[in-house]
C-alpha cells in the first residue's frame, strides 16, 4: 500500500515505521499519490500564533478574546481539552479553564502570517481558494511533473515548512473533491494529514451526520430535520426530484453530495457575493452584553475572511433568529466600503439596536455584501462620525506596535477597566 513519511517525506511501501528515519509518523492509504484537491486548515491560529511568539505559554491553555466584549474567538488545544471552544462566554470559559492566559487578538500579526502561509502554497500551485486567513484549498492536479512528487508529498512539506519557517501547525486533507477534502481536514486535528479516497467515500459516507454538509445553515439543518434526514443514509433514501420538491435548488445539491459528488473546482478568483459569520447558541439567550461580545467577533472574524480575500463591503447584515426559529434580518449600506472590525462592529452594533425585540435569541450573524477590491476600501471620511478614520489610523497603528513589541506595548483604555 502506497506510504508516506510525514518527518522526512518518504514516499515507500506498507510498514508502520519510516524505512529511511524509522520514525512512526507514517501516512498510508490505497490512493494516497492519486488524488490532488486538499483542504489546509491551521490548528487553533490565533492561539498558535501567540505560543510562537512567546514560547512561555507553549504548555499552558491559551484563549483569544476576553475583554468587554467577552467571547472566546478561539482556543489552543489544551484548553478545548478543558471543555472551551469558539463563541462560548468568557465567564463560561474560565470556569472550566481558570489558569487559562487570556490574550486580545492581533489582527495584523495574524494578517501577516497568513500571508507568509499563502506564499508557501503559490510555490506549490497556483490553484488557491482562500477561505479565511488559515484555511484553503488547493488543486495540485498536474503538479507531479513539476515537482517531481505526487500531491501528498508536496502537501506534508507544506505543513512541515509551515512549522519549521513560520512556526504554525496546520492538518491536510485529501480527497478527490472540495466537499471530501474539508471534512477530511477536521479529521485529525492538529497535525493531522487524512484522506478520503474515491472508492471508500459511499461507506464513509453513510453513517456519517449531515451536519458535516459544508455550506448548508443552521436554518438548512432545521429543515433537514424536520424532514427526518439526520444521517447520509436517510439523505440516500431520497429521489432526486422529491429532494428538489421539499428544499428547492439546495435539494440537487444535497442529493449529489450525499453521494460524495461534488464538481466544483478550487477557483483562485472564486466570485463572492458576501462574507459572513453567524453563531447559534446552546441556550437561547436576550443578554444584550454577551450578544454585544458576539457581534465583536463575528465582526472580527468576518472582516478576517475578507481581508483573506483581499476584497472589502459596503452593506453591512444583521441577522437575528428567534426562539421559534424565525428570522429577522436587518441591513444598511455604509458610506464607503470596509474591511476594518471597528466599522462593521460599530454598524452592526446600530442595527442590533434599532431592533426592538428584547429576544431571546437562538442566532446571531453578521455579513458583508456588495463586495469590492480591498484598495477601495475604507477612503472616504464618514462625515456623521468624523472620528471614524482617527480610529482606523490608530487602530492600524496600534496593531503594528503589537506586532513588533509586544500585545501589551500598547493599551486601549478601557481594556484597564
Amino acid at each position: 500500500m502506497p506510504s508516506l513519511c510525514r518527518d522526512c517525506l518518504t514516499p515507500f511501501e506498507t510498514g508502520s515505521r519510516c524505512p529511511a528515519c524509522g520514525r512512526p509518523r507514517v501516512l498510508s492509504h490505497p490512493e494516497l499519490f492519486d488524488l490532488s484537491i486538499a483542504h489546509m486548515d491551521c490548528d487553533a491560529f490565533y492561539a498558535s500564533v501567540e505560543k510562537r511568539d512567546n514560547p512561555e505559554l507553549a504548555a499552558k491553555p491559551v484563549i483569544i478574546g476576553g475583554g468587554r466584549r467577552g467571547v472566546v474567538s478561539t482556543a489552543c488545544y489544551i484548553a478545548r481539552i478543558r471543555g472551551v471552544r469558539s463563541a462560548m462566554p468568557m465567564y463560561r470559559a474560565l470556569q472550566l479553564c481558570p489558569d487559562a492566559v487570556v490574550i486580545k487578538p492581533r489582527g495584523a500579526v495574524y494578517a501577516q502570517v497568513s500571508g507568509q502561509i499563502r506564499a508557501l502554497m503559490e510555490e506549490l500551485t497556483p490553484a488557491i481558494e482562500p477561505l479565511s486567513l488559515d484555511e484553503a484549498f488547493l488543486d495540485l492536479t498536474g503538479t507531479a511533473r513539476l515537482h517531481g512528487a505526487p500531491p501528498a508529498v508536496m502537501l506534508a512539506r507544506l505543513v512541515k515548512r509551515m512549522q519549521e519557517e513560520i512556526g504554525v501547525t496546520g492538518s491536510i486533507g485529501l480527497s478527490h473533491n472540495k466537499f471530501l477534502a474539508k471534512i477530511a481536514s477536521d479529521l485529525d486535528k492538529p497535525r493531522g494529514f487524512a484522506v478520503i479516497g474515491q472508492a471508500e467515500t459511499p461507506a464513509f459516507l453513510r453513517p456519517k451526520p449531515v451536519r458535516l454538509l459544508w455550506g448548508v445553515g443552521d436554518a438548512g439543518q432545521a429543515a433537514l430535520d424536520r424532514a427526518g434526514i439526520r444521517t447520509f443514509e436517510d439523505l440516500l433514501r431520497w429521489e432526486k426530484r422529491d429532494l428538489v420538491q421539499r428544499f428547492g435548488s439546495m435539494g440537487e445539491r444535497l442529493f449529489h453530495l450525499a453521494r460524495g459528488e461534488d464538481r466544483r473546482r478550487v477557483t483562485r478568483n472564486a466570485p463572492v457575493k458576501s462574507i459572513s459569520n453567524e453563531t447559534t447558541f446552546d441556550e437561547d439567550t436576550g443578554d444584550r452584553d454577551l450578544l454585544d461580545g458576539h457581534l465583536w467577533r463575528l465582526s472580527e472574524k468576518t472582516t478576517d475572511r475578507a481581508k483573506a480575500k483581499g476584497m472589502a463591503g459596503r452593506t453591512v447584515t444583521l441577522k437575528l433568529r428567534r426562539a421559534n426559529f424565525t428570522l429577522m434580518s436587518r441591513r444598511m449600506t455604509l458610506p464607503d466600503a470596509t474591511q476594518m472590525a471597528d466599522t462593521l462592529y460599530r454598524a452592526a452594533r446600530g442595527l442590533f439596536d434599532q431592533v426592538p425585540e428584547p429576544g431571546p435569541w437562538r442566532l446571531i450573524g453578521v455579513g458583508l455584501s456588495d463586495l469590492v477590491p480591498a484598495s477601495m476600501a475604507d477612503r472616504l471620511p464618514d462625515l456623521l462620525d468624523p472620528h471614524a478614520a482617527t480610529r482606523a489610523k490608530a487602530e492600524r497603528a496600534a496593531d503594528e506596535i503589537r506586532a513588533r513589541f509586544g500585545n501589551d506595548a500598547i493599551l486601549k483604555g478601557r481594556a484597564l477597566r
